[in-house]
């Protein structure tokens, strides 16, 4: 268990792109393009739930795996 000062390891940036083109099919890159048009997208809210649930997911998995 890390300590205090040790901050916990978040998630990689490939798991993340991963997840959000999974379920954000108009979504090809999470890093901001300074471009409303490809900055801001229309979702569904059944697709948030599917990637919230599929973070939530991975996070338990890296979880149980220490």
């Amino acid at each position: 268990m890390p300590d205090k000062t040790t901050p916990a390891k978040g998630p990689s940036e490939a798991l993340l792109l991963e997840i959000a083109t999974r379920h954000f099919h108009s979504i090809e890159t999470l890093e901001t393009q300074n471009s409303d048009r490809l900055d801001f997208h229309d979702v569904a809210v059944w697709a948030i739930r599917a990637a919230l649930e599929a973070a939530y997911a991975a996070g338990h998995a890296a979880a149980t795996k220490r």
